[in-house]
């Protein structure tokens, strides 16, 4: 049993393997967070709240003449609300029907059951009730009767709790949702540190880490999708937690639309921490009766450090997020026309890029941007999806059947949610397009957007789509977004209710990707948005792999990587072997290094193999050989980050199976030095009293770098350390076999 409510001391605990979270009802109705951490007992914890009286802190009407009141300024609640006393960030803000904007929330009940509660139109982690348990928690405003349902659900084996909130209005009047956050979770002491993951278009998910100092931090997104400029991930800390040991929280938004998280440190060193949509761009009318349903929050704790943390949130996405039939089945080798042709191709041209590929060992073949409408450049043709048979040479079915005769899946590009003005669909639907009445629209990449808040446009769309993918041989879909959206207008809606297109938007995009995944429930789904713009756990429920970044530059990607691996698994990172030079940085790598970080991702290959050489083709199929050989390991192994690109020359990391029979460990140097000190690094998750034969693994086919084996203990590599073989140039890189005897 993973979730207790003791009626009697009115204070409910969710347990998980390791940690434990509680709450209590005071006795004026406020829901207290009394604890979440290492884990303990039952016991009634709220002792750890002071009823302190401070100035300028005020307290309920009710609780004037008692000598225990405690301010809602200095409470850690539970779910905090605007307007009547606590004047720190708010979970909720509301516009009542006479204007005001106070409400008061006070326990009215609550309800548990087996599994795990699931939320209308949204993504969420599912679980079935061998494995996980639902509290929901009521809460009620006396005064209005605005209700606030709290919901959590808890998976006791991954230390994970989930949150999220809905809001019924059961007032007389019309409510307006100003604020709505999914969770708020407060920390009655400690000097915490709080880890995020900021970037740009090309550069994503960069970790930096900053003192939680007093007053108010925050970072989010107000471009319509989660961004590249900062992941709705983060890590709050203790000052001395790194990989291994130290406590530390981190939290996921499920959710691929705006979004905030913001914390404070307030006047008695409490700490605050708020996540859900952002509310810059949000404005939810509630008729009587009508309720709202936020996103959700993934929750998990851990007292060993980082990459514990990281292992628990990698699990509960594999296999609690992602979904349907590539969750755990082998992704194939692919690879891209992208960056080998751009826009330049005919159909022969794909074929012949196939043909080889095929021959090396790749299994499935992508057809990029330009084979629909008039499309030879990006300032057209978006919105016209229809083949365009004459710059093909065929129609797409022949194309699909002439790729699969060789042996591979064909796979196709869309960018749905995206309109050209130069395009058939907009001359036929300007009101289509997201823009503002009697203003010039802002373009990005010379497009606009397509309002999928309208029903009328997510219908069209997945007509449109699905006429596609049923006229030829398609296993495989990239799904791209390749801007960011402003002038944030929907013709569908009232004015006074403009305030919901932004989540509309993110509702008709999920149904949309539902309803194309529901009539064809084998294809394989890789989420883009210009690469990591929107690589969040919302849209790895419907994608189970991400394209990582545009920004395929081989030590470019070691710090995109080492990024994105704290909340997300390597089995959804979208990783390729490109070109050099580097189409973004000019670098020219080795094959073998850019093979091996590729391998840290679901592998493939983003170029022409016209282009290579005899013996490039020989390393190709080899590096295919290795993935093949270690996938299991990579895709559902423990990973661990050895080393850190921002403060080391080497990065390393590590992939150990489950029941550390065997690891992998991947090298880069950034850069060579000369007469450097030996690289020592400490691997992890191995059996102390087994022996490892370690080896070299043979990236390149000819067996010339092949080290002589040894055989060491699991104590000797994790304590002793592991030397790694030196760097004779730029960028070398290596694989070390561990292999249990």
């Amino acid at each position: 049993m993973a979730v207790y409510a003791d009626e009697k001391q009115r204070t409910f605990t969710l347990q998980t393997k390791n940690t434990t979270y509680q709450m209590k009802v005071d006795a004026y109705g406020m829901l207290l967070h009394t604890y979440y951490g290492e884990k303990t007992d039952n016991s009634d914890l709220s002792y750890r709240i002071p009823p302190d009286d401070r100035g300028f802190s005020g307290y309920a009407y009710e609780a004037s003449c008692a000598d225990d009141r405690l301010s809602s300024d200095l409470a850690p609640q539970e779910y905090s609300c605007f307007g009547t006393g606590d004047y720190r960030i708010s979970a909720l803000r509301v516009r009542n029907e006479n204007g005001s904007q106070a409400v008061t929330l006070c326990y009215a009940g609550y309800e548990l059951s087996r599994g795990k509660y699931s939320i209308p139109g949204l993504p969420a982690v599912y679980a079935d009730e061998t494995e996980a348990e639902t509290l929901g928690i009521l809460l009620r405003d006396p005064e209005s009767g605005l209700e606030v349902l709290l919901q959590y659900g808890v998976l006791e084996e991954l230390d994970i709790i989930t949150r999220a909130v809905k809001v019924v209005n059961r007032t007389m009047g019309k409510v307006v949702l100003l604020k709505a956050a999914s969770m708020c979770l407060d920390w009655l002491s400690g000097d915490y540190e709080w880890l995020t993951f900021y970037g740009k278009h090309a550069m994503e998910r960069t970790l930096q880490r900053t003192p939680i100092a007093h007053g108010i931090s925050a970072i989010g997104s107000v471009r319509g999708a989660s961004s590249h400029h900062y992941n709705p991930f983060a890590v709050v800390c203790e000052k001395d937690t790194n990989e291994t040991k130290g406590l530390c929280y981190g939290v996921s938004f499920v959710y691929s639309g705006e979004f905030l998280m913001e914390t404070e440190k307030d006047q008695i060193d409490q700490t605050r921490l708020i996540c859900g949509i952002h509310p810059d761009d949000f404005a939810w009318t509630l008729e009587p009766g009508e309720s709202f349903d936020t996103p959700e929050v993934i929750l998990s704790c851990s007292s060993e450090g980082f990459g514990k943390l990281s292992h628990n949130f990698h699990q509960v996405i594999r296999e609690h997020i992602c979904r349907g039939e590539w969750k755990n089945k082998r992704r194939p080798v692919l690879i891209n026309n992208w960056e080998g042709t751009y826009f330049d191709f005919t159909g022969d041209k794909l074929v012949s890029i196939a043909k080889d590929a095929a021959e090396l060992g790749v299994e499935l073949f992508v057809m990029d941007d330009g084979w629909f409408g008039k499309r030879d450049d990006d300032r057209s043709g978006l919105g016209d999806w229809f083949p365009n048979e004459k710059k093909l040479g065929c129609s797409l079915k022949e194309l699909g059947d002439r790729i699969v005769g060789l042996g591979m899946k064909f796979g196709i590009w869309f960018e749905p949610e995206c309109i050209s003005e130069d395009s058939d669909l907009y001359r036929a639907h300007p009101d289509w397009a997201v823009k503002i009445p009697g203003r010039k629209p802002n373009l990005s990449r010379h497009q606009m957007i397509l309002d999928f808040s309208r029903k009328d446009v997510q219908d069209y769309i997945l007509e449109r789509l699905c006429s596609v993918l049923a006229s030829a041989p398609i296993s495989y879909v990239k799904w791209d977004f390749n801007r960011s959206i402003c002038d944030k207008y929907s013709t569908s809606l009232p004015a006074e209710k403009q305030g919901e297109m932004a989540h509309r938007f993110m509702l008709g995009l999920y149904r949309v990707l539902d309803g194309m995944l529901s009539a064809y429930p084998h294809l394989l789904l890789e989420g883009c948005s210009g690469g990591g713009g929107r690589f969040d756990a919302g849209m790895l429920y419907y994608s189970p792999q991400i394209w990582c970044s545009d920004d395929t530059d081989a030590i470019e990607r070691l710090q995109i990587q080492y990024g994105t691996s704290f909340g997300y698994p390597v089995s959804t990172m979208g990783a390729h072997v490109s070109a050099v030079p580097n189409h973004q940085t000019g670098r020219v790598t080795p094959l073998a290094t850019r093979g091996c970080v590729a391998m840290a991702g679901t592998f493939g290959y983003e170029l022409d193999l016209n282009k290579m050489t005899e013996e490039e083709k020989v390393e190709v199929k080899r590096q295919i050989e290795v993935f093949k050989q270690y996938y299991d390991l990579i895709s559902d192994g423990s990973y661990f980050r050895l080393t850190s690109p921002q403060d080391n020359n080497c990065v390393v990391w590590e992939m150990a199976a489950k029941d550390a029979s065997k690891a992998l460990i991947s090298a880069v140097y950034q850069h060579v030095q000369t007469n450097c000190a030996a690289k020592f690094v400490y691997p992890r998750g191995l059996c102390s009293d087994a022996s490892y034969e370690v080896s070299l693994t043979d990236l390149k086919g000819d067996k010339k770098d092949r080290m002589q084996k040894q055989v060491l203990t699991g104590a000797a590599l994790m304590r002793g350390g592991l030397r790694l073989p030196g760097a004779d140039s730029d960028y070398a890189a290596w694989q070390i076999s561990l292999k249990k005897l």
